[in-house]
């Protein structure tokens, strides 16, 4: 077990250094890199200074660099670094990441960490809402779906999840703020962050009721397009163990149906669920959330990593990216320690030999 952990270990190293690689050389040379941004929020201040009739310093049209003072142009680009060579600043870039070092935003005049520690907790928020209750909804409806197979409730318990799997969430967030966010119809739920603006000033229940009242749209957004695949995988799952030999077996024996179910058939249909754990996890606290955030005007890494993406805030894009990639790479390593904990039979050191 501690040769496939510390081998696994070493394999971060290549993963890790390959995807900031990859998205290093894509940040270099896209058009429209943060020195061109830069210069057009100049632009833009000195075209509104120019129309307020206060002093202007340019006043210039944006298309590019053209018509730019040069010297300014060379200052940015050495202010963003952009004036060293590619291998040299991939160099440190490798160096600093190694020291958990993410550099400065370009445009925010925070540090990336400062910076993800303050949206951190929104994405958190929205992810274990999301991962908990996707479970927490599909294991059952599953299992009774697989116990009641053929049945009325198996045909229109799976239509409605079909139906909730076929709408994107982002399409079923538009859809919840039109109904019931004051869109159209009923103006129920808040659309903008977690609590209200006089949050500190309630009791802790109504804090409690007021944090529920804001988490519910973005929440059934995000679980309802997830939760689909899981139930869906979760009958299936459980059919093929039912049939099998070990549970004729079982109820040969005199066990009860529910001692069968839960002690026998669980057990062994627990383990394609676990194989989606890290999928279902990082879907669920960043994939997901971009769109959802972004929606919701939520203030988190998703709607920082979208907005760092429009205005190329490298050292963020490459921040945000290296922290989501890293937590993907443990969370698949403790799916694969949860296999041993539900079937220790699996044995990770006789793979290796």
């Amino acid at each position: 077990m501690w040769h496939y952990l510390l081998k696994r270990l070493l394999m971060m190293i290549p993963t890790l250094i390959g995807v900031m690689t990859l998205t290093f050389l894509v940040t270099q040379f896209v058009p429209g890199g943060p020195v061109d941004s830069a210069i057009a929020q100049i632009d833009a201040q000195d075209a509104r200074s120019g129309a307020d009739g206060s002093s202007s310093t340019g006043g210039w049209s944006y298309s590019g660099r053209q018509g730019i003072d040069t010297q300014q142009v060379e200052q940015l680009t050495a202010l963003y670094g952009f004036d060293k060579p590619v291998l040299e600043r991939y160099w440190q870039m490798l160096v600093n990441y190694a020291r958990f070092d993410l550099g400065e935003s370009y445009f925010r005049n925070q540090n990336v960490w400062d910076l993800i520690k303050d949206k951190l907790g929104v994405s958190v928020a929205l992810g274990i809402w999301t991962f908990t209750l996707t479970y927490l909804i599909a294991v059952p409806l599953g299992v009774a779906k697989a116990v009641r197979a053929g049945s009325s409730f198996d045909f229109i318990t799976s239509f409605l999840v079909l139906f909730g799997y076929a709408i994107p969430g982002f399409v079923l967030g538009v859809l919840l703020i039109v109904l019931f966010g004051g869109g159209s119809f009923w103006d129920v739920f808040p659309l903008r962050g977690l609590t209200s603006d006089n949050w500190a000033e309630l009791s802790p229940l109504a804090k409690t009721m007021d944090y529920l009242w804001h988490i519910t749209l973005p929440v059934t957004a995000s679980v309802v397009s997830t939760f689909a695949f899981k139930t869906l995988l979760t009958k299936n799952t459980f059919l093929e163990e039912i049939r099998r030999q070990y549970v004729l077996t079982a109820r040969a024996k005199g066990l009860s149906e529910r001692q069968v179910l839960w002690k026998h058939v669980f057990r062994n249909a627990l383990l394609p669920l676990i194989t989606g754990f890290p999928a279902t996890f990082i879907m669920a606290f960043f994939t997901g959330s971009l769109l959802i955030e972004t929606l919701f005007s939520l203030d988190g890494l998703g709607l920082l990593s979208y907005e760092s993406i429009n205005s190329r805030d490298y050292p963020v894009v490459l921040g945000t990216l290296y922290l989501f990639t890293l937590v993907g790479l443990f969370i698949k390593l403790l799916g694969d320690f949860a296999y041993v904990l539900v079937d220790p039979r699996i044995k990770f050191d006789s793979q290796d030999s």
